[in-house]
């Protein structure tokens, strides 16, 4: 005969599964919209991988605040560094997807070149910076 503390505990060890197998299925979910959203901006996912990183409280649509798992990627534009990016979700929808600032050409022929660009040089004698002393000399007012 099985007693009730251990129908309890097989109730919290069923519910535990549920609960994890639930997980994986957003973590799937999750990697789906990523790949998605770097297809349209045009950037590489790398690993094709998101990992857990862990559990927010962020305000929904509506400005609820609401529990959500939180997952970390890592993608590349000039395939010459690795740049993060994060993904929120509230069960299977998500609430935002981040990437960190990339560069971007402003144009498919730019796109071919690498993103290095040098800059001019400038003559420091004609800088635009104003110092404190020459301001306060010209502006004894204030």
């Amino acid at each position: 005969m099985i007693t009730l503390q251990e129908l309890s505990a097989w109730l919290l060890v069923a519910l535990a599964i549920a609960w994890l197998w639930r997980g994986h299925g957003v973590r799937e979910r999750a990697l789906l919209l990523v790949r998605q959203h770097c297809s349209q901006q045009q950037v590489q996912l790398l690993d094709g991988n998101v990992a857990l990183k862990g559990w927010r409280i962020i305000p929904d649509g509506n400005g609820r605040k609401r529990l959500a798992r939180v997952y970390g990627f890592e993608f590349t534009v000039t395939s010459q560094e690795r740049l993060s990016g994060t993904v929120a979700m509230f069960g299977q929808h998500p609430a935002y997807i981040d990437l960190q600032a990339y560069p971007v050409a402003s144009s498919r022929a730019e796109a071919q070149d690498s993103f290095v660009v040098e800059q001019p040089r400038t003559d420091t004698s004609q800088h635009n910076v104003v110092e404190l002393r020459d301001w306060r000399k010209n502006n004894p007012h204030e």
